[in-house]
């Protein structure tokens, strides 16, 4: 069977990083068996980063490559019937939510508003976890920010590209139904990886406050929410 492996939950949400979320909704959505380990050390992953998964004593790392593989290897149709214009706009919406993930990620680990309230939660949710040990973190990650750019910028300056990233998906999804009908595709899955990485942590940034002003956005990551979690109990 198949392995996701991928980072640990946080406020019932699945994964807390909106790559690995990604995956699981996608692999849950497509009806596809697996077993899934939450790990935090991703040293031994492709590229050292996760999520993962070992297919068939094969191991794939990065999302996009890793659904790549499961469609193919799985004979999966949940696209097939997408227009050339559609996979197009899933496509500019993937490389728009690599940038939302920067911002997201700024807003738990650099901006000092959010910071402890997101050290908190994880301290209580994975007591194996330490205070030192997140601060090495985010140490760590400030160096990726700032090697990437968004460690640059103000903290409100961050936030407000974050929020123009939510304010094109405002424009893209549907007041019912799916980003492009009435059943989920692989856009949706990669879109709830992120929002619901914001929607359901109880840290009231500008990402979230904006995502609970636009009922779309939020009903939609209800329904993928609600889809997985119901065949992840089946």
């Amino acid at each position: 069977m198949l392995t996701l492996y991928s980072y640990p939950t946080l406020f019932g949400v699945a994964d807390n990083n909106g790559y690995g979320l990604k995956v699981f909704a996608f692999l849950r959505l497509a009806g596809v068996p697996f077993r899934h380990e939450h790990i935090f050390d991703a040293s031994s992953a492709p590229r050292g980063q996760l999520p993962y998964i070992v297919d068939d004593g094969e191991t794939i790392g990065d999302s996009e490559a890793i659904i790549a593989h499961v469609k193919r290897k799985y004979h999966l149709t949940i696209d097939d019937d997408l227009t050339t214009s559609q996979h197009d706009t899933d496509l500019l919406v993937t490389r728009m939510l690599d940038d939302l993930y920067w911002i997201m990620s700024y807003s738990r680990w650099k901006d000092e508003r959010y910071w402890k309230q997101f050290r908190d939660a994880l301290l209580r949710e994975h007591p194996q976890l330490t205070e030192e040990g997140l601060v090495g973190a985010k140490d760590y990650n400030a160096k990726r920010y700032y090697f990437q750019g968004i460690g640059r910028c103000e903290p409100d300056d961050a936030m407000a590209r974050g929020v123009a990233d939510l304010r094109v998906l405002s424009h893209l999804i549907p007041a019912t139904g799916f980003l492009h009908g009435p059943k989920p595709t692989s856009i949706d899955a990669g879109i709830y990886g992120f929002i619901a990485n914001i929607y359901f942590y109880d840290i009231e940034t500008p990402l979230k406050k904006f995502i609970t002003a636009h009922d779309n956005i939020a009903r939609h990551c209800r329904a993928i929410h609600n889809a997985v979690t119901s065949r992840a109990n089946a």
